[in-house]
């Protein structure tokens, strides 16, 4: 029993080359919805040529149904010669017209509801191919036989096949085990590049954050004005971005300094706060506290230090891997 009688009639008489539009679109949503996939190198292999070709070829099919010269029989007997596009042709527009509806379909998405977001602009580019494709079948197939376009792949294998294995001279043999080798290292490159791509900058980030009106976080209106023993809010937060689980510790001071030789020199430091937290690789950890100062004065320096591991016996500033900090003012109670 053939297969394809079990799918329906425009789906069985889908040419060749549209079925293969149709398998990569529905190939490239899975990658792009399924977690399993979706933050695997699959999906940049699938959408690549998704956003890049497909929507194009598709559009290019359904305008073109026709083959590059195809001949019309005229009342007087006469046969006319018509041009149409070739294959170099039909490719060149097809990567034009991608590059050109793709923008064009995302800004539309930008002035809609769904906004210009993942889901959206793959729902609606694979609509519209999807339905391009079969008005492209349907095109061709209102076309005689002999005029419809038709990707010659059968011709290819076997001209492939004939090269390969059927060689005229051990000079093609050579040259043929050459081009396959050429192939496979040229393909193997590009797979090692995609799955396994070079480790990009490593850090780590420590930043202070307070809460608006509103309740966000943000990095303003940060509190300067203290009294002794007085307690305000302020957010501590760790980016890591170091690719691998890192254990972190912060610690707290607070500093009198002053300017000697147009150097910041620290002659007074009380420890107000020490943190540990282990940051799983590419996450973000924040975390609300307390500021009490126990020291008055004006220009005093509220420092957070952030070490990778442990914090040494002394933490000062020159050994912290990462230093944020506030100018603040404390006054006695009254």
């Amino acid at each position: 029993m053939d297969w394809r009688l079990l799918l329906p009639r425009p789906l069985r008489t889908l040419p060749a080359d549209l079925g293969a539009v149709l398998v990569l679109v529905v190939l490239t949503v899975a990658a792009a919805t399924i977690p399993v996939i979706k933050g695997t190198p699959i999906r940049i292999i699938l959408g690549l040529p998704y956003l890049l070709f497909i929507p194009g070829y598709a559009l290019v099919a359904a305008l073109f149904p026709e083959a590059a010269e195809r001949s019309t029989r005229m009342d007087d007997n006469e046969t006319e010669i018509e041009s149409g596009i070739d294959g170099i042709e039909r490719v060149a527009l097809s990567f034009g017209l991608s590059i050109a509806v793709v923008p064009l379909i995302g800004l539309l998405l930008n002035f809609t509801p769904w906004g210009m977001r993942l889901i959206p602009i793959v729902a609606i580019v694979s609509a519209f191919t999807v339905i391009l494709t079969f008005v492209a079948s349907r095109r061709r197939q209102a076309l005689n036989e002999t005029d419809r376009f038709v990707v010659p792949y059968e011709r290819w294998i076997t001209d492939a096949k004939a090269e390969l294995f059927a060689p005229d001279s051990r000079a093609d043999a050579a040259l043929n085990v050459l081009l396959v080798v050429s192939i496979l290292l040229a393909a193997g490159s590009t797979g090692y590049a995609i799955f396994v791509p070079p480790p990009g900058e490593q850090f780590s980030e420590l930043y202070l954050l307070t809460e608006d009106e509103s309740g966000d976080l943000v990095a303003d209106e940060y509190p300067t004005e203290f009294i002794r023993g007085e307690a305000k809010p302020l957010h501590i937060g760790i980016g890591n971005h170091e690719g691998r689980e890192v254990q972190y510790t912060v610690v707290a001071q607070l500093h009198r300094v002053e300017r000697q030789n147009n150097a910041t020199v620290v002659r007074e430091r009380t420890e107000l706060h020490r943190y540990t937290q282990t940051v799983g690789a590419n996450s973000t950890w924040s975390t609300k506290t307390t500021v009490s100062p126990s020291m008055t004065g004006d220009r005093l320096r509220l420092t957070y230090l952030l070490y990778k591991g442990s914090a040494p016996e002394n933490p000062t500033i020159d050994n912290a891997y990462r230093e944020n900090h506030l100018w603040v003012n404390v006054s006695a109670p009254q």
